[in-house]
């Protein structure tokens, strides 16, 4: 939610549910899986008073509520488990304007052709988050492109980018069509080898290593890497040498036209687009102090 309340008010509203279905006689055990957590932050909301919200009306709202749902939990019994769970929501904001949203959460995993439009999808609200004023000095001479794949995949027709690449004109972020499955072979071949030793990284995007005419500039890459604390694997020409534990970002020195690149290595595409925002920003600085 929106607004100074929302990050407390939920956390009040289990904190206040805990309490009252402990009241009721549940078990440790049975609050947690009912509210989603573990029985250890169960313990502690039972020895602590519920957040404030400021707002006393507001307050008193959540408290009410609470004490309805446990109410209702309470009658259908400890083995009762949440199937679905839909939000209608309306948000009043300044300038006599209003939000309402109709959303359903139903705790079933996409298959097939959903699971394959949900990646879609993430890959467009991803492209959405990055700065083209800060994109625009760190674009490759070859393109820049953000790729992602599921999970569960296993080959690269199973990873999805967008067509040709993504360019930054008159400020803005331009590209030939939306992303589709199979489209950047060479982003997806790596993204392949990565999860090899780093199964849970699903999403990757490419961007120019800061160089001169002798080759990658360490001094700033090592600098701008150190400061994050990222786990960097080296691909030599593109081809991902052996690597244990996790991946952040993957290095190109580059040689004999073969320009040095950066490969940022996330979990998700808004993750690795955040991640690239991140390397962005302090390679920016580390440049100008080098």
């Amino acid at each position: 939610m929106l607004g100074q309340t929302a990050a407390t008010w939920l956390e009040r509203l289990h904190h206040q549910i805990g309490l009252g279905l402990r009241s009721r006689g549940w078990s440790q055990a049975n609050i947690a899986d009912i509210l989603g957590t573990t029985q250890s932050t169960v313990s502690r909301q039972y020895h602590r008073d519920a957040p404030e919200m400021g707002p006393s009306a507001d307050e008193v709202m959540i408290d009410g509520w609470a004490n309805e749902l446990a109410n209702s939990l309470d009658l259908n019994g400890e083995d009762v488990r949440v199937l679905r769970q839909r939000f209608i929501v309306e948000l009043q904001l300044s300038g006599n304007q209003t939000l309402r949203y109709d959303k359903s959460l139903t705790g079933a995993d996409l298959t097939g052709d959903q699971a394959d439009l949900a990646l879609l999808r993430r890959l467009e609200w991803a492209r959405g988050r990055l700065d083209p004023v800060r994109l625009l000095d760190w674009i490759p001479a070859v393109g820049f492109n953000l790729a992602a794949c599921a999970e569960h995949a296993t080959s690269t027709e199973e990873v999805a980018a967008y067509p040709g690449k993504i360019t930054v004109v008159n400020g803005a972020l331009k590209h030939h069509s939306t992303p589709v499955m199979g489209a950047s072979k060479s982003l997806a071949g790596l993204l392949m080898d990565v999860r090899t030793y780093d199964p849970e990284r699903t999403a990757v995007l490419n961007l120019r290593a800061p160089a001169h005419a002798d080759g990658p500039r360490m001094d700033i890459i090592n600098r701008a890497l150190n400061a994050l604390e990222w786990n960097v694997a080296e691909a030599p020409r593109g081809v991902l040498k052996q690597h244990g534990g996790p991946i952040d970002v993957v290095l190109d020195k580059g040689g004999y036209g073969w320009e040095p690149g950066l490969y940022v290595i996330g979990h998700h595409p808004l993750d690795v687009v955040d991640r690239a925002n991140r390397l962005m920003t302090v390679l920016q600085v580390t440049e100008a102090t080098a």
